[in-house]
């Protein structure tokens, strides 16, 4: 039989997994019926806090590495917020550590950084592949956790090829045929993956490819792509908000109108995308709740508990705002 986990807790008591461990951590505020079902979901699973997690507390070993690359973007910045959040509440104190993503010996000297200090475990944010290829040829000692797909579980494409396949699908129900691709950066595994997705939905829809972009996820690479985005086109999708935003502006001053002329939808679902004008259409990506979920496996990896009980996240969603209307026979 499975030893109970605090996950397990959580569900029997009908809290939050964050509740049972300020519980288990001795913390005061808990109101007194959330204790008592906390109390009453211990003694009916026999959970008992694992020892190993016990004996690393005790020499101070609660300290969690993390590589961080690019967190003033929406995507990576969440990430690492959702994942902070997961840590502190149980017990856990990060040492970050900032590095170049696309330059090998940026990664590997953040890597020299978080492992001169005794730690647990090391978070890496792993958006590129120059990321992947440093922390799988260095020996380390410790669990570590790289963000990916693997909180979600669904039939189908590649989670995250997903945003990509749904933004391809909202722009093919809407009616549109010819369609262009703004993507990130060749060298970001997000960006092959979202173009992936897209055009696998353009192949299997029967749409037509008309153009492509390569930017590097700013609003300026966003406008610099509406200057040279090609007549016919008339929907556009972009592999993140901000870019949508900047090419939204740029068609502007073109004299093409959004979505009149020419349908725009983004991905990310960024905070200032709703109150854009027009508001972007978009895909919305739990960030948050990967990096919790990836932030507990680490933990969970730590501390000897089923890694298999640790809640997914949160589908990639379409947002359907002002930015996308149907194809207009009378108008295109």
């Amino acid at each position: 039989m499975k030893r109970a986990t605090i996950y397990d807790v959580a569900r029997q008591a009908g809290v939050s997994h964050q509740t049972v461990t300020r519980f288990l951590n001795g913390f005061e505020g808990i109101r007194p019926a959330t204790r008592a079902k906390v109390e009453a979901a211990i003694d009916e699973l026999n959970y008992r806090p694992n020892g190993a997690a016990r004996w690393l507390r005790s020499r101070q070993s609660n300290r969690i590495g993390i590589l961080a690359h690019r967190m003033e973007l929406s995507g990576p910045g969440r990430i690492i917020a959702g994942a902070t959040t997961a840590a502190r509440s149980r017990g856990y104190v990060l040492d970050i550590a900032s590095m170049d993503g696309e330059d090998a010996d940026s990664v590997d000297a953040a890597l020299d950084v978080v492992m001169e200090h005794q730690i647990a475990g090391v978070f890496a944010t792993v958006q590129t592949y120059v990321v992947r290829a440093a922390v799988a040829g260095r020996r380390i000692d410790v669990p570590i956790s790289i963000d990916s797909g693997e909180g979600l579980t669904f039939s189908g494409a590649n989670p995250r090829s997903h945003p990509g396949r749904l933004a391809a699908d909202h722009l093919a129900d809407l009616g549109h045929r010819r369609v262009a691709f703004v993507n990130g950066p060749a060298v970001w595994i997000a960006a092959e993956e979202r173009r992936s997705g897209f055009l696998d939905v353009v192949a299997e829809r029967g749409l037509e490819l008309a153009w492509e972009y390569e930017g590097d996820w700013s609003a300026e690479a966003g406008y610099r792509a509406a200057v040279e985005l090609p007549d016919g086109v008339t929907a556009v999708a972009l592999a993140n908000d901000s870019m949508a935003i900047g090419l939204i502006f740029g068609l502007a001053e073109r004299g093409i109108r959004v979505p009149e002329d020419v349908s725009v939808i983004g991905m990310d679902d960024a905070p200032e995308s709703r109150f854009h004008l027009p508001s972007l259409s978009t895909i919305r990506l739990d960030f948050e709740g990967e990096g919790a979920y990836l932030m507990n496996v680490l933990i969970a990896t730590i501390e000897g508990e089923d890694v298999d009980a640790v809640p997914a996240y949160r589908l990639p969603e379409l947002v359907r705002r002002g930015s996308t209307a149907p194809l207009s026979a009378a108008g295109r």
